[in-house]
């Protein structure tokens, strides 16, 4: 009977070694969750940085063939004035 218990306990042990091995190991479940977020990560950024390229690619089109978007973008960005516009400052006190 004493042998059957050590051998039953040594089992046990054994199982329950291999367990945390799966779970906690080098490669383990543990390591496989963290590689999963990080795959995730990747590739939501993967994604919004091919949206980021399409838009960018569209304006240099644009730039290359669009008047009137080369001139809207020199007002937005470079405050540039057309002719025959006046300018008309307002002060910020009354």
């Amino acid at each position: 009977m004493p042998k059957q218990n050590l051998l039953l306990t040594f089992a046990i042990i054994t199982l329950f070694v291999l367990l945390l091995l799966i779970l906690f190991g080098d490669k383990g479940l543990a390591d496989l969750s963290m590689l999963e977020k990080n795959r995730d990560r990747l590739v939501e950024k993967n994604d919004r940085l091919m949206r980021e390229n399409l838009t960018l690619y569209r304006s240099i089109e644009r730039l290359k063939t669009d008047p009137a978007y080369i001139e809207n973008i020199a007002r937005q960005e470079l405050g540039v004035v057309g002719k025959n516009e006046l300018i008309i400052k307002l002060s910020g006190r009354r």
